[in-house]
């Protein structure tokens, strides 16, 4: 019935395969064309699954698992590798928010990326990416969805460093692709002993061999044969699964391994949208709800961990998002500080100690879900927003804009429009989501739902900080001397509007559904148990929250609405200590520098350095030279003279002849 899945992963892949091979011998348009049409039927598909999957009848109000391709990739006897394609909430959930969101990259980038060189090589490595992220969230097993992951990796080292004449945009590019790397090993070390310990290295999500599946009824799941685990020791699979959290962590950006992501924007604006705020940074929140089985199971008090972890990143980003002048880089910790929202969401999904999926794992782990499709329309919706103002005014400050409301019009209200939603202003799709994740934290604890009242605060501070810095406060008449702003063309302005329009419908239906109590509503489709979940508000929760977000709209706008902004004047004159730390990201570049060249580099790098020339290479020259000079000693031996020979021959003999007698 879902036959004609295969073609979602195919038809990136026969675009990538097409472009790269013959993309330069096309025009521009032609391969734009290959690239979005490709795309188009994706999405198409994607939908059509969609609607099939939702619509299908369900067994005992549960969701099913299906799994329609799966084969043998790589046998090796006992031990195989499979490919293959598994639909179930989420994984069905992210199909709708991977083929949307690069849709309307590929569409904006006729316009964004024209006369661009290289065109046809950026859209061969957009092809490449989604193909990369379709097949890690429509992985059947750990090991394919380590396999895409890694080639999520090197498709985002390539679009990165796209400009790769600018040494700015190859150092961002290097220090991404290192930064993910090293968490990638943390993720292998934790997929090796899971699966040592299991003996199912070819762990399956779809319930086949040793693993967790789906149940009904008060036991949510049905667990495999994990006796040499338990045997082991406790501690074997939530190790595994910390490790696994680490690679996580790195590909979603949390603290400290956050720090590639604001250097990432040396790419193409549309690749910033595409990948380090829509779909790539979500990929260590999808390895935890698709691993969640396992965490509820084997690991539930390990998930403090991501919570703290999601809690203190969350905070950091905001605070850095309110200090920067670079509106990229503003929307990049907002991503960063978003990503921990829904880590935390996924956290808090087990208050106390609570095994049983109850309402609150429920509440957590659809919230969290519930708030990755959202974030990925409205904060695409930024991103696009800011390349049509970077395309406009050709810098990225805040300093060389103010007033571009009157210039760019679509651009300005659909950028307002993505603001109040980040916000969590009711009617918009931020404030369904945001509200269910503070209320899943207010369930867990109180002191972390406040801590996050709190960020949600900041969150819209600091956005209503950057649209007003953008779009009023003092034109730059000198800026705009040489070159008016002026609006979009179409193909970058319609991908706003349809962005937009999910961002207000979704917001809508869910923020009525959530009042009125409408049954089925869009958080439904990613429960934890598979089962339907309703949105429904806590009503003193989502007041509260509205109230502190409208306060700190206001804030801001006292603050830097008008022409001049004494008041930001005199904070930055008051603490410019604080304002300088926050800038400079709190020095966490700094501080990695320090520790990879003046401890790592200098105090065990340059040892083992020395140690691998001196010891090592040294013990074998050692015998090579042994060996060279011994050859040389006995070189005259082999003179070629029948005489020696006899003489040594003679002698020999008699010496022989007579330590026999002597014995």
């Amino acid at each position: 019935m879902y036959s004609y899945t295969i073609f979602i992963m195919l038809l990136p892949l026969l675009s990538f395969l097409i472009l790269g091979l013959a993309g330069m011998k096309m025009q521009h348009k032609v391969a734009g064309l290959i690239g979005t049409c490709s795309l188009g039927l994706v999405t198409i598909l994607s939908y059509m699954t969609a609607f099939q999957y939702f619509g299908a009848d369900r067994v005992n109000g549960i969701y099913q698992t299906i799994v329609p391709y799966n084969f043998t990739w790589l046998p090796l006897g006992n031990l195989h590798f499979d490919l293959g394609i598994l639909l179930d909430p989420i994984s069905v959930m992210m199909l709708i928010v991977i083929s949307t969101v690069s849709l309307m990259v590929h569409i904006y980038s006729f316009g964004y990326m024209h006369g661009e060189k290289g065109f046809q090589r950026y859209y061969a490595f957009l092809s490449l990416f989604t193909m990369s992220m379709l097949g890690l969230v429509l992985a059947t097993n750990i090991f394919q969805m380590y396999m895409f992951w890694e080639l999520v990796g090197v498709s985002s080292y390539l679009l990165i460093g796209f400009y790769y004449p600018l040494k700015p945009a190859i150092a961002a590019s290097k220090k991404a692709f290192i930064v993910t790397r090293f968490a990638d090993m943390f993720f292998l070390i934790g997929i090796l002993m899971f699966g040592f310990f299991t003996e199912s290295f070819s762990f399956n999500f779809a319930g086949h061999g040793s693993n967790i599946v789906m149940g009904e009824g008060t036991t949510p799941f049905i667990l495999g044969d994990f006796s040499r685990a338990v045997a082991a020791g406790g501690f074997i699979i939530p190790t595994a699964l910390v490790l696994m959290f680490i690679g996580g962590a790195g590909k979603s950006a949390m603290f400290p391994l956050h720090i590639w992501l604001p250097d990432a924007m040396e790419g193409p604006t549309p690749v910033s949208a595409l990948i380090h705020a829509a779909t790539m940074v979500v990929a260590g929140v999808f390895q935890i709800a698709r691993m969640f089985p396992l965490w509820i199971a084997f690991a539930p008090h390990s998930l403090s961990i991501v919570v703290w972890v999601g809690v203190f990143t969350a905070f950091y980003a905001a605070a850095v998002a309110c200090a920067q002048s670079d509106i990229k880089r503003v929307l990049a910790f907002s991503t960063i500080s978003q990503i921990a929202f829904m880590m935390v969401a996924l956290g808090v999904s087990l208050p106390g100690h609570e095994m049983l999926l109850d309402d609150h794992t429920q509440l957590g782990y659809m919230a969290g879900m519930f708030h990755l499709f959202t974030h990925a329309m409205f904060k695409a919706c930024l991103f696009l927003g800011a390349g049509c103002i970077i395309h406009a005014v050709h810098s990225n400050e805040m300093a060389l804009m103010g007033g571009l409301r009157k210039y760019m019009p679509v651009t300005h209200i659909t950028f307002l429009i993505s603001c109040l939603a980040i916000a969590g202003i009711p009617f918009f799709s931020g404030f369904s989501s945001k509200d269910e994740i503070i209320t899943a934290c207010f369930a867990y604890s109180p002191v972390v739902g406040w801590i996050m009242t709190g960020i949600a605060a900041m969150t819209a501070f600091y956005m209503f900080r950057l649209y007003y810095g953008i779009f009023w406060g003092t034109e730059n008449v000198e800026a705009h001397t040489h070159h008016t702003p002026h609006e979009a063309p179409s193909s970058m302005t319609i991908p706003l509007i349809v962005l937009c329009l999910i961002t207000v419908g979704v917001g809508v239906y869910t923020t009525l559904g959530g009042f009125l109590g409408w049954e089925g509503s869009f958080g439904s489709f990613v429960s934890a148990s598979g089962k339907d979940y309703t949105i429904h508000f806590d009503t003193q929760i989502a007041a509260t929250s509205t109230i502190i977000a409208i306060l700190s709209i206001c804030l801001a706008t006292y603050i830097y609405k008008g022409e001049s902004q004494p008041i930001a004047d005199r904070l930055y004159k008051t603490f410019p200590k604080l304002h300088r730390a926050a800038y400079k990201r709190f020095y966490q570049d700094e501080i990695w520098q320090f520790v990879t060249h003046r401890i790592i580099f200098a105090l065990v790098s340059t040892p083992i350095a020395w140690f691998d020339r001196h010891v090592v290479d040294g013990t074998f020259n050692f015998l090579a030279w042994g060996a060279n000079e011994a050859g040389e000693s006995i070189r005259p031996w082999q003179s070629g003279d029948v005489r020696q020979y006899a003489v040594w021959f003679l002698t020999g003999t008699v010496a022989l002849t007579l330590i026999l007698l002597c014995i």
